[in-house]
C-alpha cells in the first residue's frame, strides 16, 4: 500500500533521489532544492511504499496572464516517481492528492509543463486555447492548465 503524505525535513535526500533517478539527471532535482531553499512551495508530498520515499510532487505559486489579466494560480511540478513504481498508479495518485489539497486550500487552477499523454487525464489542457503563455517557448501540448474549481477558467480569453 502506498501513502501520500507532506514532505517532511528529513525527506530531502530521498526526495533529491527520487527525483535524479526518475529523470536520469539532477535538472529536476535542483529545481526541487531551488524552490526548497526560497521557500517557494504551496504544496510538497512524498509517496511512501514499505518505509521507503517512492514518490513526489510539488506545486508552486505562479502567476498566469491570459490577455490583459492576471490570475493567482500553483504550477505542477516536477512529479517524480522511482522507475521501479512506474506505471502502477503513484503518480496518479500523487496528482490527484495535490489537486485536493491544493482545492482545500482555495486554490482554483493548475499549470503544468508535462506529458501530453499523461496529464489531460486529471483535466489538463492546452493553456494556448485560454490565451495563457509562458514566457518560455514550448510546444502547445506541454504547456497545459487545469481547473481546480468549475469555472476557474472562464475569464480567459479563448484563442
Amino acid at each position: 500500500m502506498v501513502v501520500i503524505r507532506h514532505e517532511a525535513p528529513e525527506d530531502v535526500a530521498a526526495v533529491r533521489r527520487v527525483e535524479e533517478q526518475a529523470f536520469g539527471r539532477t535538472n529536476e532535482a535542483d529545481l526541487v532544492d531551488a524552490l526548497r531553499r526560497r521557500c517557494a512551495f504551496t504544496l510538497s508530498l512524498v509517496a511512501v511504499k514499505d518505509n521507503q520515499i517512492v514518490g513526489h510532487i510539488v506545486f508552486s505559486p505562479v502567476t498566469i496572464e491570459s490577455g490583459d489579466a492576471s490570475f493567482g494560480a500553483v504550477a505542477l511540478g516536477p512529479m517524480a516517481v522511482l522507475p521501479t513504481h512506474q506505471r502502477k498508479g503513484i503518480g496518479s495518485q500523487l496528482v490527484r492528492a495535490g489537486f485536493e489539497e491544493c482545492r482545500r486550500a482555495g486554490h482554483d487552477m493548475v499549470i503544468v509543463l508535462g506529458h501530453p499523454n499523461f496529464y489531460p487525464r486529471f483535466g489538463f489542457s492546452p493553456s494556448k486555447r485560454y490565451g495563457i503563455r509562458w514566457e518560455v517557448d514550448v510546444p502547445d501540448e506541454v504547456f497545459m492548465v487545469a481547473e481546480l474549481r468549475p469555472g476557474a477558467l472562464a475569464g480567459c480569453e479563448r484563442a
